[in-house]
């Protein structure tokens, strides 16, 4: 179940986030991705406490990526990491060229 429905969530050319609403660096990761110019629907922050299997679903997160922590920021089909990682990718420039090259951006 909950391997299905994080698999549903994460597509090419679209950027998905696992968050938890009360997590601070879930906060910062939407502040900085909502800033930027993306194309309707293709940004997506999904709440994984309004699931009722929010253990499940980090425990695939962890099998999936190697970290069970949120948030889990999805480029495509491709993991970054987490907030730290993003901000990174933003202060290196890369990442602008990375949504771009999938499309994301307007």
């Amino acid at each position: 179940m909950a391997q299905a429905f994080v698999n549903s969530k994460i597509q090419p050319g679209k950027v998905v986030v696992f968050i938890k609403p009360t997590c601070p660096y879930c906060r910062k990761t939407q502040e900085l991705l909502s800033q930027l110019p993306f194309k309707q629907g293709l940004l997506e922050f999904v709440d994984i406490t309004a699931a009722s299997n929010t253990s499940e679903i980090q425990d695939y997160l962890e099998q999936l990526t190697g970290a069970r922590t949120v948030p889990r920021v999805f480029i495509g089909q491709e993991c970054i990491g987490g907030c730290t990682d993003l901000v990174n990718m933003h202060e290196r420039g890369e990442l602008l060229t990375r949504l771009m090259q999938i499309g994301a951006l307007q």
